[in-house]
């Protein structure tokens, strides 16, 4: 299992008028854990582009419990809990303090720059093996 942490301060633009974050907005932010996920694992997601891979959502999902609101510091968790072979599927925590306030899911897939789906690169799965049996 691979565990990352993401450090969020809400932005007066991603709040709604009563200063409560938009439930939108926490897509957003699972997209800076998993990218943060990622770097510190070894795999920076703009060398996948460049090497002609793309990782799509293919599925998402969110449960809301507490908002968070304008100002809040809040740490997106995100957990890699099992080697990807052809999807990545990573889940997250978004919590202020130990207040759990949203918790989520992405699924993810390799695509190559046609939009055709491809193997991850050999780069990425021998990471993933070295990662993984280190556990």
């Amino acid at each position: 299992m691979l565990v990352s942490r993401s450090q969020i301060n809400v932005r007066y633009a991603e709040t709604d008028m009563m200063g409560v974050v938009y439930h939108g907005n926490y897509l957003n932010w699972f997209e800076v854990g998993r990218t943060q996920l990622l770097r510190e694992c070894g795999v920076v997601y703009r060398d996948l582009e460049t090497q002609g891979y793309r990782l799509p959502v293919i599925e998402v999902g969110a449960k809301y419990f507490r908002p968070a609101l304008y100002d809040d510091n809040v740490t997106v968790i995100t957990t890699l809990a099992d080697k990807p072979l052809l999807r990545i599927r990573l889940d997250y925590e978004v919590k202020r303090g130990d207040e759990l306030l949203v918790t989520g899911f992405t699924v993810h897939g390799f695509i190559n720059t046609k939009g055709e789906p491809v193997r991850p690169p050999a780069i990425f799965t021998e990471k993933m093996r070295e990662l993984f049996a280190a556990k």
